[in-house]
């Protein structure tokens, strides 16, 4: 019976520092993520790429948190804002119909988070239009304020016969107005409630919305919020797309949305939009948008469908949607490809732009080859070595992968060189493999640790890391039990490491797959050259860590730097 000796003072003074820089660092992190909520619900610019260079120790986890803050408050404001008497015929204040100045306002059509949309007639002109006017309450902030007339000012500046004209731009009683064609039809959001699309309808439509859109960008305009509520299906004419209310100038000098705010429709926005990545948005997010819309038309839902918008924005992170044939057996594999091109995570596996889009439907319509069908192996390719989202951790291990490639190539020279000295005893090499190398496990995740918080992500890769250093203490015993020479199990070390890059492949980046394929090669040299066996391991291993240990390393001194 072994007898609990008394605790180490040393270990306890430890573990209570430790446990005291965690605390710290998790209360710095919420204040400073308090402070960025509390700028925004004043409606101030909030660049979260200049908080995370303030704060270089809590960048990590500002960036992974603060999609998930401004879902969440975005969602909150837009249930406490929106007043549910929705079409009752008042609107604060207004009773319909009324005058404001050329307009005769006559019913309420439409409303969204920051705006009202009126069927109304132009007295002068006397025609039908729609008036769009900004809610008042917490939404309607100064920056806003700005948003709903920039959507004009993005708008006016763009003549396309599928997207909605804007007419004049107002103000009434400190409410910013601005008419535009009022298209006698329904959306394709009311449309799709009633089941999905016939193919060739939804590429149609779809088509002739992408030139819309590849008009706007020609102009340096984004939309950045498409949807079927967004289209308008008019009365036996063209579909147009509205609501430029997230739009982005890109010649503009001044921003009109914050670094970092997730600005677009879950269901519909793209990974980069997502996270809150506003440098990444671009021409290719529209795309990603615009085959979300041509998803549901097909199969009668969203890509990702989730209980809450913080579960759905990272679906849109993380998981692809399933394949459209498996919610429409019968969907011409054509349309699947172009929808699929769409909605691929990495920007640049999409079409270039939404014209190259509506290049590809239009080629569908007409029976001819898509684009899509072409380098579909070189994408597949590219996606399968590129990095994953959660590349960013290995930030966090670049130091200490490296120092854990020269622990390994220590306890492998010291095996070779207990070998070279005709040393048989298995508690020998045991030891250097177990509680060597246990050791510096120990002190490699306690480093770690005062790094910042682990990720989920990272204890999964420690996790995989131990079972494979259980892996390797088991060859020892293993040896024993069937009466083998030591280290005659040897080669499987290379085996047993390769299998943790090719996890690292999956979770992290598909350049793991090369460490993964070295290292099962190098197995078999193991087993051909065993009296060099640990000297070849050694330096291949130490090589596969240092390499991407150093990459990592560098890549987050130039995000401190920056």
């Amino acid at each position: 019976m072994n007898a609990a000796g008394p605790p180490d003072p040393r270990t306890a003074a430890s573990t209570a520092v430790t446990q005291s820089e965690m605390s710290l660092h998790d209360q710095k992190l919420a204040e400073v993520l308090s402070e960025m909520t509390d700028g925004v619900a004043r409606g101030e610019r909030v660049d979260l790429e200049i908080i995370c260079r303030q704060h270089p120790n809590l960048a990590s986890d500002l960036r992974s948190l603060w999609g998930a803050v401004l879902v969440t408050d975005a969602t909150g404001t837009a249930q406490r804002e929106i007043p549910a008497e929705s079409g009752s015929g008042q609107w604060r204040g207004l009773s319909l119909p009324t005058t404001i100045d050329d307009y005769e306002l006559l019913e309420e059509i439409g409303r969204g988070g920051m705006g009202v949309v009126f069927r109304a007639r132009q007295i002068t002109l006397d025609r039908e239009v729609a008036v769009k006017m900004i809610l008042r309450g917490r939404l309607a902030s100064e920056a806003d304020l700005q948003r709903f007339l920039a959507e004009a000012a993005a708008t006016a500046r763009l003549e396309h016969p599928h997207i909605v004209p804007i007419y004049d731009v107002g103000d009434f009683d400190g409410r910013p107005y601005f008419s535009m064609k009022y298209i006698d039809g329904e959306t394709l959001a009311d449309r799709l409630a009633r089941g999905p699309l016939p193919q060739r309808t939804a590429a149609k439509i779809v088509s002739k919305i992408a030139r819309g859109i590849g008009a706007a960008h020609r102009h340096g305009v984004l939309h950045r919020d498409i949807k079927p509520s967004n289209i308008l299906l008019a009365k036996g004419g063209e579909p147009m797309i509205t609501d430029f209310g997230l739009a982005k100038q890109e010649a503009s000098q001044h921003s009109l949305t914050s670094s970092g705010m997730v600005l677009g429709t879950p269901a519909y926005m793209s990974p980069e939009q997502a996270a809150g990545r506003r440098g990444l948005v671009g021409p290719t997010s529209d795309v990603y948008s615009l085959g979300c819309v041509l998803y549901h038309a097909l199969a009668g839902r969203a890509p990702l469908i989730a209980d809450s918008p913080v579960e759905l924005m990272l679906k849109v992170l993380e998981q692809d949607p399933p394949p459209p044939r498996m919610l429409r057996p019968n969907l011409d594999r054509d349309l699947e490809m172009i929808v699929v091109r769409c909605l691929q995570k990495p920007a640049d596996l999409r079409y270039a732009s939404a014209d190259h889009l509506a290049d590809d439907l239009e080629a569908f319509l007409n029976d001819e080859r898509i684009s899509a069908r072409s380098g579909r192996f070189s994408q597949v390719v590219a996606r399968l070595f590129r990095e994953t989202h959660h590349a960013t951790v290995l930030e966090n291990w670049g130091l200490l992968w490296m120092w854990h490639s020269l622990a390994l190539l220590i306890a492998c020279l010291s095996t070779w060189l207990l070998q070279q000295a005709d040393v048989t005893s298995r508690l020998t090499y045991g030891t250097v493999w177990t509680v060597g190398l246990g050791a510096w496990a120990m002190v490699f995740w306690m480093l770690r640790r005062r790094l910042g918080p682990v990720t989920f992500i990272e204890r999964q890769t420690a996790h995989v890391w131990a079972a494979s250093m259980a892996g390797v203490g088991m060859l020892f015993p293993l040896e024993w039990c069937m009466e083998l020479p030591v280290l005659t199990l040897s080669p499987v070390l290379g085996v047993i490491t390769s299998m943790v890059f090719l996890v690292k492949a999956g979770m992290f980046s598909g350049a793991f797959y090369g460490q993964f394929a070295v290292l099962i090669a190098t197995s078999i040299v193991m087993a051909l050259s065993p009296e060099y066996a640990h000297l070849i391991f050694g330096v291949v291993a130490a090589g596969c860590f240092f390499i991407p240990g150093l990459k990592y390393y560098r890549q987050r001194v130039r995000g401190e730097l920056r």
